[in-house]
């Protein structure tokens, strides 16, 4: 019986699908794509030996073992092999994939997000002094605008040798687009040094507001951009932020918050003027001195005539005219804020005061004409009366 065993063993051994066969495992080496030699055993490399006849299984109740064993070792390796050849494709998409996410991060990387700040402080400011005071940081002007004026700080906490070496990085440059109408936009400053900035325009400022007003807006500067401009909400993405950028921006910002406040005003007129006809509505007249609705008519007036010829809504910017980009942030960022529309809203609220106002100046007129009226009745009266009394004592002589 032992003598059948080790015949039965050699046989396996010396087999020309025997993994201990040196001219088997040359010849397997020839497979396309075969795995890497140092990824399995010496065993693992014979994949491909196929399970031994089942005779084998009933002549030699020990060989089955052996034969399993080499089954195993030659099964794992070919299922492995072929999973791969599976992935192969998937992997490749999953690398495109990767590539394009590795591409998209990079392109964020390369964009710079600007916060940009709108506020309306007061109803003038003084440029001449302004610029007189900040003569290092006032950027020249490009065009024949004289209504504003831009400033650039560059904050040298942040990066010290910057202006040292002769250039400074943008991130570190904070611009400031003062308007003389009171509105103030600043461009790449963050919330708690918004106030050292205010400071410094409230030295000139005159009409302080007891409440200031503000608006906030961004831009995303990517040079990846494929178009010039791209809207968002609360945000426009453009390739680069240039200075006539920053003064296209900021002209539209300023108008934007200085018109948000004159629409105040007349809110406020149009909700006193609706108190007083209710008032008329339940007693049939009112009270209002000559005074007061002098002041009101005079405040609806300036309000009109500040809007009109200080903010310029109707007004082009220079630059809109002279490049087609800059028109094209400068139409857009208007529409974006509806400075048009707003406008016409403004103006039928005016027009609702003036209707109102006129309507309270004719009832004030016609009082004005009983009151004289009646007292010319009373000196006509009083005439009459010395003229008979003197009658009557001349005829008692």
């Amino acid at each position: 019986m032992e003598i059948w065993r080790a015949r039965a063993l050699r046989a396996i051994v010396f087999s020309p699908f025997s993994p201990f066969n040196k001219t088997s495992l040359c010849s397997f080496q020839t497979l396309a794509h075969p795995p890497p030699p140092s990824s399995f055993p010496l065993l693992r490399r014979c994949f491909f030996v196929p399970p031994p006849p089942r005779h084998h299984l009933f002549l030699f109740p020990r060989v089955p073992l052996a034969v399993r064993t080499l089954a195993s070792l030659s099964s794992g390796p070919e299922l492995e092999w072929r999973e791969d050849q599976q992935h192969t494709p998937v992997s490749c998409s999953e690398d495109e994939g990767c590539q394009d996410h590795l591409l998209e991060v990079q392109q964020e990387k390369q964009s710079r997000f600007i916060p940009v700040k709108a506020y309306f402080l007061c109803t003038g400011i003084d440029l001449k002094s302004l610029q007189a005071q900040n003569a290092f940081n006032v950027i020249p002007p490009t065009s024949r605008a004289t209504n504003y004026v831009v400033l650039r700080f560059y904050d040298i906490k942040a990066e010290p040798h910057g202006l040292e070496a002769g250039f400074g990085n943008e991130s570190y440059c904070h611009y400031m687009v003062v308007f003389q109408y009171g509105s103030v936009v600043l461009f790449n400053v963050s919330d708690h040094e918004a106030d050292g900035y205010l400071k410094i325009v409230e030295k000139h400022a005159s009409g302080l507001l007891p409440e200031m007003r503000k608006d906030d807006y961004a831009v995303v500067e990517k040079p990846s951009l494929e178009t010039w401009m791209q809207g968002g909400l609360d945000y426009i993405m453009l390739k680069n932020l240039s200075i006539d950028g920053i003064r296209t921006i900021g002209s539209v910002l300023g108008q934007s918050i200085a018109l948000d406040y004159y629409i105040r005003q007349v809110d406020g007129m149009v909700a006193e003027f609706t108190d007083i006809n209710r008032g008329m509505e339940k007693t049939g007249t009112f009270t209002m001195q000559r005074k007061k609705l002098f002041q009101l008519v005079g405040k609806a007036n300036s309000n009109l005539a500040d809007v009109i010829l200080k903010l310029g809504v109707f007004e082009r910017s220079d630059i809109a005219w002279k490049n087609a980009n800059y028109a094209q942030i400068w139409e857009y960022l208007r529409d974006e804020y509806e400075l048009t529309q707003r406008f016409g809203s403004l103006d039928f609220k005016l027009k609702f005061v003036e209707h109102n106002i006129r309507f309270l100046q004719e009832i004030l007129q016609n009082r004005k004409s009983d009151f004289l009226e009646w007292l010319i009745i009373i000196l006509i009266s009083v005439e009459i009366l010395i003229s008979v009394f003197n009658i009557a004592r001349e005829s008692s002589m």
